[in-house]
């Protein structure tokens, strides 16, 4: 289950290792930077489809009044804002596809 704030951690931790001169892939021993991507996506993924589900759970527990109404506003808000996250990325990426489709080969 990824946070947020760990994949923040991470990107960051990879900037900085960027800035240094450390760049994945010229190791033998280092992952293939497509399979770091793809990693980094699928977590992405699961992180979203976490969040959400965790928002879920926390309306049916206010449902069924067991509950606290501020963590139930909270956990909804993450998911909404996951939400605008994954259609934003989404969006960028169709935009980044169909200006390779113009390209002139």
């Amino acid at each position: 289950m990824a946070n947020p704030a760990q994949g923040i951690a991470a990107v960051a931790a990879a900037y900085s290792r960027a800035a240094k001169g450390e760049v994945p892939g010229l190791d033998s021993q280092a992952p293939r930077p497509r399979e770091e991507f793809a990693n980094l996506v699928k977590g992405a993924i699961d992180g979203a489809i976490e969040t959400g589900q965790e928002g879920e759970r926390k309306s049916l527990s206010a449902i069924t009044g067991q509950g606290d109404l501020n963590k139930v506003v909270t956990a909804v808000a993450e998911a909404e804002i996951t939400l605008q996250t994954v259609v934003a990325v989404r969006d960028k990426v169709l935009e980044a596809y169909k200006e390779i489709i113009r390209m002139p080969i």
